[in-house]
């Protein structure tokens, strides 16, 4: 019987399968030759592919996902068995929602869920499938065998240096990973939780390799995945290790030369900790990099709340960033929260005040509204709110080209996911 394997590629989700499919590139095993590989980018894509499919052909079907994502995966699940594809077609997730949530994950009718990262289970998982064993007992699965639930714990953290940070032989490539795991456990964030809080870098040869790899493929333009730039090869994510920055930026500007290529980094779609901008590490960024930004985390301009926060940083060391920022010539990009759990009225008028003063200083303000998340200490916490003074502060300089984001809606997604998702879960757990 022919073995399909369908991996659906949404935007939201590309980077997780380009990991996903490196892993599998570095350990195709034989009978992974034997199955067709396809990846709609698109839910029509997906939904005409799946029509195609005839009885005799074994599917499997592939997502990730974050919590936002769940009600169009939902539907989507539904939909495609509407087609009549029961016992046809398997279905797997995996992703932050999936890890975070992998009994619900299930009940959204999922056959099997990954939890944690993927790139040591999911190949293992495929060659059990692919030989015919539906109920592999691999740390880091999970799934009901005979309406038992079945969890064998959290995948364990990887290796970078083992696996490549996209996949070249199906072309699924983009931003390279260079760092995972934070030592920052602020409260609302699921990267430590996902992650873990010992930062992992990949080793300075193997960006290189794939750095060329790309450059190779005419991809000119160089970006990167990290929770925090300037914390390259800095063992613990907290120190700064300023001549593994300069060797890896100075590497990879000789690198890019010949190709007529540009690096970007600090940029989307990454960001720096404010604490972390210095003169040298902007220094570093203008000799080496081709990017007008850095992308700096505040989240609020109350001291009281980012110690509640455990943000690990102060509202002068965001102050002074954005100076260093704006006095070298970059623009700054400084990321807000509104309605984090714990906001008092004053705390909301010193957030306000603060955006203010920033913006007036030519920074540009990037607004979002607290969403809870799976296995963060906010899970169990109301959406966020919008206050007036904040809308206030929004009209003002949305304007002026000063503030961005998708505030709105992610309001209405963080009702939802706290009324639907979260808030049930705590229930069952009373």
């Amino acid at each position: 019987m022919k073995k399909c394997l369908v991996f659906a590629y949404f935007k939201p989700n590309k980077y997780s399968f380009n990991a996903l499919l490196g892993a599998v590139e570095e350990e195709f095993f034989p009978e992974l030759a034997q199955c067709e590989f396809y990846f709609p980018r698109t839910k029509e894509a997906l939904f005409s592919l799946i029509k195609e499919f005839s009885p005799k052909e074994e599917v499997y079907l592939f997502f990730s996902l974050f919590t936002p994502q769940y009600w169009e995966i939902k539907r989507c699940l539904e939909e495609i068995k509407s087609l009549n594809v029961k016992g046809r077609i398997r279905f797997i997730a995996g992703g932050p929602h999936a890890t975070g949530l992998p009994k619900q994950t299930l009940e959204m009718g999922f056959d099997y869920v990954i939890i944690g990262e993927g790139e040591e289970v999911f190949p293992q998982f495929l060659r059990s499938l692919l030989k015919g064993d539906f109920s592999p007992e691999l740390r880091g699965l999970s799934y009901f065998k005979e309406g038992k639930y079945l969890n064998f714990g959290k995948a364990s953290p990887v290796d970078l240096s083992k696996y490549p940070p996209f996949s070249l032989k199906f072309s699924l490539i983009g931003p390279m990973e260079i760092t995972r795991g934070c030592p920052f456990t602020c409260k609302y964030c699921q990267t430590p939780r996902i992650f873990g809080t010992k930062p992992r870098h990949r080793p300075l040869d193997k960006i290189l390799y794939y750095a060329e790899a790309l450059l190779k493929r005419g991809i000119k333009d160089l970006r990167f995945i990290t929770p925090n730039a300037f914390s390259y090869g800095s063992p613990d994510g907290k120190t700064l290790n300023l001549s593994a920055l300069e060797t890896l930026l100075k590497e990879l500007a000789r690198l890019v030369k010949p190709y007529g290529g540009r690096i970007f980094f600090g940029s989307f779609p990454s960001e720096v900790r404010p604490e972390h901008v210095t003169e040298e590490t902007i220094q570093l960024v203008k000799t080496y990099c081709a990017n007008d930004n850095l992308i700096i985390g505040a989240q609020t301009g109350s001291e009281r709340l980012l110690s509640y926060l455990k943000r690990g940083h102060t509202v002068e060391e965001v102050r002074r960033a954005v100076k260093l920022i704006l006095k070298a010539g970059l623009k700054a990009k400084v990321d807000f929260i509104f309605g984090l759990p714990g906001e008092e009225e004053e705390d909301i008028k010193a957030t306000v005040s603060f955006m203010e003063e920033l913006a007036k200083a030519g920074a540009i303000i990037h607004a979002h509204t607290f969403m809870p998340l799976p296995q963060t200490p906010f899970m169990k916490k109301s959406a966020g709110r919008i206050s007036k003074e904040v809308f206030d502060f929004i009209r003002k300089f949305l304007p002026k080209g000063q503030v961005f984001g998708e505030w709105e809606k992610q309001k209405l997604l963080s009702e939802r996911i706290s009324k639907e998702l979260l808030l049930p879960q705590v229930s069952k757990k009373a």
